[in-house]
């Protein structure tokens, strides 16, 4: 049996196999919060559309901390794909700068896109494209192994200064959240290389492969929780003794389509008229997420920064489009709200106590 705290009593396994994290039959202990206030920064799931909280948070470090790590302005940061990513760099002290840069420099190399064609050499290479896509994963995730191997080297999970709380699922279709290990619970995750979590969080289906860790397969979590702004909240106030009111929530994403019915939809309603559910599904747990944070933190203690619906949102894949728009239009958002970003970022925030991994303190 694999237990996660030292109460044994008052956890239960989970089924052989499987990542078990235990379950608990009493309420988690909550640890004593003593400073003012709680800031969590969420950042959603979108491929290389992670260009645009970059470029925001980018700005900020550029205007308010002198080009320093935003991360450190936040007790907690949460992240899903991309997202996750993102976390994973603030978490370790680099710079948006730094993580900006991974997308820009790089995101042709991880999501490469076939030559443009005319007549029927187009038309006979979107063909083959569709029947490959079908098949296979459209990507090799070699590319993007690469580069996280040079941005994280062999740090693990646990050498995280920051809370981190990133959502995946595994192989028995059971949702995971691998977490830092800022609560005695929290006793497994930390293991973890960086870059594993990384691949874990952002094998998006149909685009990059499920990653292995150890004998477990995890894909994105974005598929249950494209905005893990809950996550992190959830996991703020049964970790700590806190008071929700004192928690202070920065939601970025990465632009969402508009939703609206199509006249096909309403008339027929067949699979194929309904074939992209699932990002419509993925939109509208994110609005839910939003809500939920924002009725329990209050609208002013909440900001959420997007693109307003798109008719034609920006594939996750499509590196050329998004290097085209979202750099602007993360100026654009930093510049329309510039005065309530620049509340969270007023002065850095304490460093976790770690309870296991490197980060713990010498006895």
């Amino acid at each position: 049996m694999n237990w996660t705290a030292d109460e044994n009593q008052d956890l239960a396994p989970l089924p052989q196999g499987m990542r078990s994290t235990g379950v608990r039959r009493s309420r988690r202990p909550q640890q004593p919060w003593q400073f003012d206030e709680f800031r969590i920064l969420s950042i959603d799931g979108g491929g290389i559309r992670g260009i645009l909280p970059a470029t925001i948070l980018e700005l900020c470090e550029r205007n308010f901390l002198g080009g320093g790590s935003a991360g450190r302005c936040f007790d907690m940061i949460t992240g899903t794909s991309t997202g996750g990513i993102i976390a994973l760099g603030l978490g370790r002290g680099k710079t948006a700068a730094e993580i900006l840069q991974l997308y820009t420099d790089h995101g042709g190399e991880i999501f490469p896109q076939v030559p443009d064609a005319k007549g029927l050499a187009s038309i006979w290479r979107r063909s083959v494209k569709i029947g490959r896509d079908v098949r296979r994963v459209r990507y090799s995730p070699r590319a993007l192994t690469e580069h996280l191997e040079k941005t994280f080297g062999g740090d693990v999970y646990g050498e995280s200064e920051r809370r981190l709380v990133i959502p995946t699922f595994d192989a028995h279709t059971k949702i995971n959240v691998l977490k830092t290990p800022h609560h005695p619970d929290f006793r497994i995750d930390w293991q973890n290389r960086m870059v594993d979590v990384a691949l874990a969080t952002s094998a998006a289906p149909t685009y990059l492969p499920p990653h292995r860790i150890g004998t477990q397969v995890y894909a994105d979590g974005g598929v249950w929780a494209n905005n893990p702004v809950m996550l992190g909240l959830v996991d703020a106030l049964t970790c700590y003794d806190l008071d929700r009111h004192k928690v202070r929530i920065l939601s970025l994403g990465c632009g969402s389509g508009e939703l609206r019915f199509t006249e096909k939809q309403m008339v027929r309603g067949g699979q194929w008229d309904w074939r992209n559910l699932v990002s419509t599904a993925m939109d509208l747990s994110s609005q839910s997420a939003d809500g939920q944070a924002r009725l329990l933190v209050g609208a002013d203690r909440f900001c959420r920064l997007d693109l307003p619906d798109q008719v034609h949102p920006i594939p996750l894949d499509d590196f050329e489009t998004a290097m085209k728009l979202l750099p602007q239009e993360g100026e654009r958002l930093f510049q329309q709200n510039q005065q309530q970003l620049a509340s969270f970022f007023e002065g850095p925030r304490p460093t976790y106590e770690a309870h296991y991994g490197p980060r713990v303190a010498a006895p």
